[in-house]
């Protein structure tokens, strides 16, 4: 029988230790430190979803403590930092053949990319393995794994591909150990997809979770695919087949980095984020998101910063215009997203007050993969009364059209319109009203995708069916009344036209003038050329509203949207009036305001 030396005796390697161990198989684990002293006083505290037991493992504190044998399977387990020089000491062991131990097989189970190549350069047998194992090791001689029945996941294969007569008798192995297996051709692609999922282990691990937070994670992930799929590292499909238990008194707060923190440890981001820069540095590129968390992981660590030590204010300063990302996407930035291994779902809203030919400006040109969206019917309930020209749809019927579009709940969404965006804002609202939270509007509209000579498509698209499920409530919402209160005690913008506000002219809706005490301040004035302002001249056009208790509103709840964009692309949370001034106007009892 086999005996498998895991070197490394933390969250993984000890799961793996005591859950080999109890099926009986032979294992020795090599720790470290405080860790293995504890091991070797008191044997291994395995807290799992059934009550904690104490595991007597054999173990080492280092090669020199082994005698390896030829029957022997070595377990790569630390941290991928420490993998040069534990592989450096471990290979030219003698073994009992008297060859060295580079002939021994040896198994990665590390995440990142780099581990392999580091092992293969001195060992002949590979095995690499994504590695999905929720336990935690957060004090000496403590593991908690809070998994059941299945305690972990891995996608096992030679590396870098191909078979090899070991690898059956392995997976058999983990998968007496309670671990789901699967035995991969190539374990390249599976590690890529792994990765990308790791690249928001160090904002888990430095901010509390926020709206904020997701968005840099959404940013984050984005840009580690793009890499990877100019590397041709195209990722495969990763699932998560284990079920965690809450465990009283041992609630799991994070993951590796999270943990590394806690423990005053380093953390293995250079080569989870570091990663996708080198690749990306490697095509002639760069990374920039995933760069600066690299960076500020590795400065908290020296300035003893623990996990969640850091808020939203030093998010936004790491990582460059956050909040304008997280709304917006460039022509370039889309192109680009098009062509990678998860491009975004493209919704071309064209409409324009006067305008019924939406549809067919878009059968004559549109981005390559849009789908048509009809504002009047798909996104509004049919109009009337104090209710006004664009009310907001029925959840049920906005999720049914969105499904039509092709929405999915992890698919990433674009809005264009051919006016600024100022019709696309709508459908970018609805849907984050509605649930969705990857939505982004392309900024400068269709004119800057022409711009760009981007190619065009012509004709009716559509896409494969979605399955997303939406609900109501997820954005601020006002009613006429809360809206005639915020005018009185907070901010209520008028996003129409200067004249529209002053009630000079009133083109469509039954009174002219606005709001008592609405502020004016035109959508148009949130663009140049087609474009959103540069994030600095929006903070200027904003700077006197306070960050809390604004609302705008419109003529039906469409262009206030987009005020509603600009403003989150500087911070600031505003609520939609969706009647807008359509509704207010019909109200005879509505008292109105003109002028300045």
């Amino acid at each position: 029988m086999s005996r498998y030396v895991i070197i490394g005796g933390g969250a993984v390697g000890a799961t793996l230790a005591a859950e080999l161990h109890a099926v009986g198989r032979r294992v020795l684990l090599v720790a470290q430190g405080a860790h293995l002293e504890a091991l070797r006083d008191s044997g291994l505290r395995y807290v799992t979803p059934h009550g904690t037991d104490v595991v007597r493992l054999p173990v080492a504190g280092g090669p020199d403590e082994v005698e390896l044998h030829r029957d022997d399977i070595l377990v790569l387990a630390t941290k991928s930092q420490n993998t040069e020089e534990v592989v450096r000491a471990w290979a030219w062991r003698s073994v009992d053949t008297g060859t060295a131990a580079s002939e021994l097989p040896i198994v990665v189970l590390q995440n990142g990319l780099e581990n392999e190549r580091v092992a293969l350069r001195r060992f002949a047998t590979v095995f690499g393995a994504v590695v999905w194992v929720p336990a935690s090791h957060l004090s000496p001689g403590e593991v908690v794994s809070p998994a059941d029945p299945v305690v972990g996941a891995f996608w096992i294969g030679a590396y870098p591909s191909g078979d090899h007569p070991r690898l059956a008798g392995i997976a058999e192995d983990l998968t007496a150990a309670r671990f789901h297996v699967e035995v991969v051709e190539d374990v390249r692609p599976w590690k890529a997809a792994k990765l990308i999922s790791n690249t928001v282990n160090a904002l888990g691990a430095l901010y509390p979770p926020s709206a904020l937070r997701d968005a840099a994670a959404r940013i984050t992930r984005q840009e580690a695919e793009l890499v990877l799929g100019v590397r041709g590292l195209t990722p495969d499909g990763v699932t998560e087949a284990v079920v965690v238990h809450p465990i009283p008194g041992h609630d799991r707060q994070g993951g590796s980095t999270w943990q590394s923190l806690h423990r005053g440890g380093a953390p293995e981001t250079d080569y989870l984020n570091g990663e996708i820069v080198l690749q990306a540095r490697l095509s002639g590129r760069s990374a920039p998101y995933n760069a600066a968390l690299t960076q500020r992981v590795q400065r908290a660590v020296a300035d003893g910063v623990g996990p969640s030590g850091l808020d939203d204010a030093d998010l936004l300063t790491t990582v460059p215009d956050l909040r304008r990302r997280a709304v917006l996407v460039t022509p370039a930035e889309l192109h680009e997203l098009l062509d990678g291994s998860r491009p975004p779902l493209v919704l071309d809203v064209r409409w324009a007050l006067g305008d019924a030919a939406g549809h067919d400006h878009y059968r004559a040109g549109h981005v390559p993969g849009a789908v048509y969206v009809d504002l009047d019917t798909e996104l509004a309930s049919p109009p009337g009364g104090t209710a006004g020209r664009h009310p907001l749809p029925d959840v049920a019927d906005l999720q049914a059209a969105a499904r039509r579009w092709g929405v999915t709940a992890d698919r990433p969404v674009v809005v264009y319109d051919d006016n600024g965006g100022t019709s696309a804002a709508r459908a970018w609202w609805l849907l984050r009203w509605a649930g969705l939270p990857d939505v982004r509007i392309l900024d400068g509209a269709l004119k800057s995708w022409r711009d760009n000579d981007f190619e065009l498509s012509t004709g009716d698209e559509a896409q494969e069916p979605g399955d997303v499920v939406l609900s109501g409530g997820h954005l601020p919402t006002l009613t006429a009344d809360e809206a005639a209160a915020l005018a009185d005690k907070g901010v209520l913008l008028d996003a129409r036209a200067a004249e529209r506000y002053r009630g000079e002219v009133e083109p469509v809706d039954a009174r002219a003038g606005h709001i008592p005490g609405a502020r004016s301040a035109p959508t148009a004035g949130n663009l140049v050329d087609g474009a959103f302002l540069p994030t600095e001249q929006l903070r200027a056009r904003f700077a006197d509203l306070p960050g809390e208790n604004v609302g705008v509103y419109c003529g039906s709840g469409v262009t206030a949207a987009h005020e509603i964009a600009a403003l989150a692309v500087v911070g600031i949370d505003a609520a939609l009036y969706p009647g807008s001034w359509s509704a207010w106007s019909a109200d005879p009892d509505r008292p109105v305001e003109t002028g300045e």
